[in-house]
């Protein structure tokens, strides 16, 4: 029978008044430990009586409530450093008959220790099921499953078994640690009988109703799959132009975007995922104006990131406000003339409005394409950070640069030894990557083993600059950007260039830019990029890819219902560190997330701590333009603007973004997307606080939610 104290009630959801019952809360905090850490706190009793003084001494004159009690328990678990616990705990509060999936939901062995939402997301995404739909594998026999995938490919090298044993284990080791992770399909699909690895697609679109519907057939296989798709729709007739055989006249590219943006809201990728697509249209194809207002009613192609492809020419006719001309893509004649400038600013007006369209910059795009004797690129992927040619696809990973640091936070540094290991490690294993790829086309497996394009980039930039005491919006943190990624940049070519006279180079090396440059072998022709990172920077812990952070401290609203604490784990490091931590900081930090003008915060650790929000558009477009240096595709990275940015902000971004040579540029001002994958409350007045979308995990460069890696 449950012990309690005669002189102290709480008051039910019910109304009912009950004793206080210390055995019980102990043992709802005995379960909460055993859930997050698969064992025993041993500190229930004290916790226990630390909230019942708490209780005690608040509540002298009044009955506290179960919510009191539970606002209480949070209160001492945050300040006793156990955020997972206090939220494992508020689960538990729950409706009981949520409480079957909650144990289903910590139900999986942690071996690894990942926090609550990055074992939601494996459970959700990549752990893999029986014919029953139970989960049938660990995080670690994940990755044990991913690393020994990937190491079968030294086999076909000749390779000893002693060779592939060494790398599965290094493999394991960077995942396992967090310090590398490849892209979602990956980690999806690695050892498994759908062994489709790559993120990035891009397929061409013959002007055709039948090229249309192959193409659109392949990319709902490529979707299924994990991977997301990119379409030049250039080539495509205008609306109305005549079709000679039919006597009638052309539907356009747009009818057909709304096809495809139909067919993906059909397919789920590897029902785990929801489709997205990048649609891009030239500046000169007749029907760009329409283009560029198509999303202007919500609802309208969800699953579809758009981005009008410029030359400089055109950027040049910009500044001189002078004419452009019309090409029907067809009949390659001219159908009419627009000022430039006036067209620019109806990209600007619609992407200050809702986020799209996004802007390619061609010229910059194919100067620094490494297989131009292939053709020009004129598409990308999804977020715009791989540019590819028709029918070529890439595979994508990522390291978290906050498991290469060293020394205290604020005075610390990068391990720039450690570093290297997991650059030349990451570079096998993304090249490995290809040679146990299914290919969904035979097109695409002509001109993947081709080219061998990799992705490499990171994530975690932000917490890497706060470790080294750097300001995001700092010139110093510029200076650290191309710093970091010059490494990784060289490190990357060395690699290549080694794996090149071990495996042989890519088949169309000859006549390559490494070709021209003196380069006797080179295994990849691109191999570092700038991906946003949404799921993996999740189980990673770190921040998405080169974003600043977005918030210090928030609320994340689960599918149970209710909101658990979200904490930058180096804010709470640092404020433990200098003695200004506690709960009642994190609950004010999290109405706003942001910890700038806050008393209890020290103003250099204000200073560290700026949001994505209160960092000035241009550093936005600096930084970008600091990692495209030393980036062999592109960067994808949102320029975040605040509720409150005008139009000259987006059009001064796009225009820095050009001069910069950055090769696209994307633009977000709060607010302007229904759907937007983060809010704060107290920016827009939402009801609820729901600072993180349960299935997508922050996106950094793709706001409105559609990511792939």
């Amino acid at each position: 029978m449950a012990k309690h104290n005669k002189s102290f009630y709480v008051r039910k959801r019910d109304g009912r008044l009950q004793h206080w019952q210390r055995t019980k809360l102990i043992k709802t905090l005995k379960s909460a430990f055993i859930d997050v850490y698969r064992k025993n706190g041993y500190l229930e009793q004290y916790l226990a009586k630390e909230m019942e003084k708490r209780l005690k001494s608040r509540f002298k004159k009044i009955i506290p409530s179960t919510e009191d009690v539970m606002k209480v328990a949070e209160e001492v678990l945050i300040d006793q450093g156990h955020i997972d616990v206090a939220n494992a705990y508020l689960l538990r509060q729950q409706d009981p008959r949520k409480l079957k999936r909650l144990k289903a939901y910590f139900g999986i062995p942690d071996e690894l220790h990942f926090g609550m939402n990055a074992m939601w997301l494996l459970q959700q995404r990549y752990l893999l099921r029986d014919k029953t739909g139970e989960i049938k594998e660990t995080p670690t026999q994940l990755f044990e499953r991913v690393a020994k995938a990937i190491a079968l490919s030294e086999k076909k090298y000749k390779g000893t078994q002693q060779e592939v044993d060494h790398w599965q284990g290094w493999y394991f080791q960077m995942m396992s640690n967090r310090a590398f992770f490849p892209n979602t399909p990956v980690l999806m699909n690695a050892g498994t009988s759908h062994a489709q690895l790559a993120a990035c697609f891009v397929l061409p679109l013959e002007d055709s109703v039948s090229g249309i519907f192959e193409t659109l057939k392949l990319s709902a296989k490529i979707q299924q799959s994990g991977g997301g798709t990119g379409f030049d729709f250039s080539s495509v007739r205008p609306k109305g132009d005549l079709v000679s055989f039919a006597g009638g006249t052309a539907s356009g590219p747009l009818s057909f975007l709304s096809l495809f943006d139909a067919a993906t809201e059909v397919m789920k990728q590897g029902g785990k995922r929801s489709g997205a697509n990048m649609a891009v249209l030239r500046y000169d194809h007749p029907d760009v104006e329409s283009f560029i207002q198509v999303k202007s009613h919500s609802g309208i192609l969800e699953h579809f990131n758009l981005s009008v492809s410029v030359t400089d020419s055109f950027m040049e006719a910009v500044k001189k406000k002078k004419q452009i001309h019309l090409s029907n893509p067809h009949t390659h004649k001219q159908v009419g003339s627009k000022r430039a400038d006036l067209l620019f600013e109806k990209m600007v007006k619609q992407a200050w409005t809702i986020g799209d369209p996004g802007i390619l910059f061609l010229s910059e795009m194919n100067r620094k394409n490494t297989t131009k004797h292939l053709g020009e690129m004129t598409a990308t992927n999804p977020c715009g950070e791989q540019p590819l040619h028709p029918w070529e696809s890439c595979v994508l990973g990522s390291i978290n640069l906050t498991r290469v640091l060293k020394g205290v936070p604020t005075k610390g540094e990068v391990d720039w030894a450690l570093l290297r290991q997991v650059v030349q490690g990451a570079v096998r294993f993304l090249d490995s990557a290809i040679d146990v790829t299914t290919f969904p086309h035979p097109h695409i497996k002509k001109m993947v083993l081709g080219n061998r394009r990799l992705g490499l980039g990171v994530m975690g930039f932000a917490e890497m600059l706060i470790h080294l005491g750097v300001p995001y919006d700092s010139k110093e943190a510029i200076r650290e950007a191309e710093r970091v990624m010059k490494f990784i940049q060289t490190e990357s070519h060395r690699v290549s260039e080694q794996l090149g006279r071990e495996r042989g180079s890519f088949l169309n090396f000859k006549g390559s830019v490494w070709d021209e440059q003196g380069k006797k072998a080179m295994r990849n022709a691109t191999v570092t990029t700038i991906a946003p990172t949404g799921s993996i920077s999740l189980l990673a812990g770190s921040s998405s890819g080169i974003e600043p952070l977005f918030a210090v401290s928030y609320f994340r609203q689960t599918e149970y219902g209710v909101h658990l604490m979200e904490t930058s784990s180096l804010f709470e490091t640092i404020a433990r560190q200098q003695g200004f931590w506690s709960s009642g900081l994190l609950q004010k930090i999290s109405k706003t997330g942001s910890v700038q003008g806050i008393l209890e915060v020290p103003k250099t650790v204000q200073r560290l701590f700026k949001t994505a929000l209160e960092i000035p558009v241009e550093q936005h477009v600096k930084i970008q333009a600091a990692f495209q240096k030393y980036t062999d595709n592109a960067v994808s990275k949102t320029i975040n603007l605040p509720i409150t940015a005008t139009e000259k902000d987006v059009r001064d971004a796009f225009l820095l973004a050009w001069k910069l040579k950055c090769k696209g540029v994307t633009v977000y001002r709060y607010g302007s997307h229904k759907k937007q994958v983060l809010t704060i409350d107290s920016l827009l007045n939402f009801k609820e606080k729901q600072l993180i979308a349960t299935q997508t995990g922050y996106t950094g460069g793709c706001p409105s939610g559609i990511c792939h890696l």
